[in-house]
């Protein structure tokens, strides 16, 4: 992973790890990038029919925040804010939707095409809003393990403190990213690109 940090670049490790049952899930993202501090998403939930169905979301990076889904309830409760945000069909947190815009790119037998778009309910530690993910159509892209054919989908900021999120998913790939690049509105970076996958 690289990364520029108050103009600064940086570079570490980043590692992806999730499994299921057939009936829980559980995924863990960990960015290590010295002299930044060490940050560690958790996703927790069960597998439905339209997927994942997250019920915990916690980010740790000198503290740690969580999510709540309170499913029975039909909100999203935040660690950190009193107000909660109603749960719509098919929401996700901000780990979990990576795995779940796999699934769907996958699931979808005509394929997709340049414009077409996703629109998933997505949870941070501090609100949930509806995340528009666009087509932005295939690259080829040189990665670490290789050239990789992947197509690409951006979540285009829609408030001025949003990042801009590029996501690039390729077939064979367990549904999970090969590239994800993170821009703040200030213009520092999060470049995460695949090296490899450990099955075991």
């Amino acid at each position: 992973m690289t990364a520029l940090h108050r103009g600064v670049p940086v570079s570490g490790r980043a590692e992806l790890a999730w499994w299921h049952d057939g009936q829980r899930y559980e995924a863990t993202l960990r960015i290590d990038a010295p002299p930044l501090p060490a940050r560690v998403q958790r996703s927790t939930g069960t597998l439905q029919p339209h997927g994942l169905a997250p019920l915990r979301f916690s980010e740790r990076l000198r503290s740690e925040e969580a999510t709540h889904f309170d499913r029975d309830g039909g909100r999203i409760v935040f660690s950190r804010q009193a107000e909660a945000a109603p749960l719509h069909p098919g929401a996700q947190d901000r780990l979990s939707v990576l795995l779940q815009l796999g699934a769907l790119l996958s699931a979808r037998p005509q394929g997709w095409s340049a414009g077409d778009s996703l629109v998933v309910q997505t949870a941070t530690t501090r609100d949930a809003q509806a995340w528009r993910f666009t087509v932005d159509g295939a690259q080829t892209l040189a990665l670490p393990s290789g050239p990789t054919d992947g197509l690409k989908l951006t979540r285009t900021p829609e408030r001025e403190w949003d990042p801009r999120l590029e996501l690039w998913f390729a077939p064979g790939a367990a549904d999970v990213p090969v590239r994800l690049r993170l821009t703040t509105p200030t213009g520092e970076w999060l470049d995460l690109q695949w090296s490899g996958t450990d099955k075991g």
